[in-house]
């Protein structure tokens, strides 16, 4: 299976259907394992929506706090990968 920071690094190729048959499928075993992930990528398509309606809605609160969390959260598994 893969791991966590390859499944976020392919989750917006995901969601656009830009994957490979192959890479889907990975991708949607780690969801279907990982509470996370899974929680990240409905998080993702919650913000796509939104910004598909033009966003000239004020962003929710929890959305914007959910936002800067996973940026934040990706920042981190960017560090973690230079470390390597």
């Amino acid at each position: 299976m893969i791991s966590c920071s390859e499944a976020v690094r392919q989750l917006w190729e995901y969601l656009d259907g830009a994957l490979t048959d192959r890479d889907r499928s990975r991708i949607d075993e780690h969801l279907g394992a990982c509470l996370r992930c899974c929680g990240e990528a409905e998080f993702a398509g919650e913000l796509r929506r939104f910004l598909a309606t033009g966003a000239s809605a004020t962003l929710p609160d929890d959305v914007r706090r959910r936002l800067l969390a996973s940026l934040d959260d990706l920042d981190d598994l960017d560090d973690l990968e230079d470390a390597r």
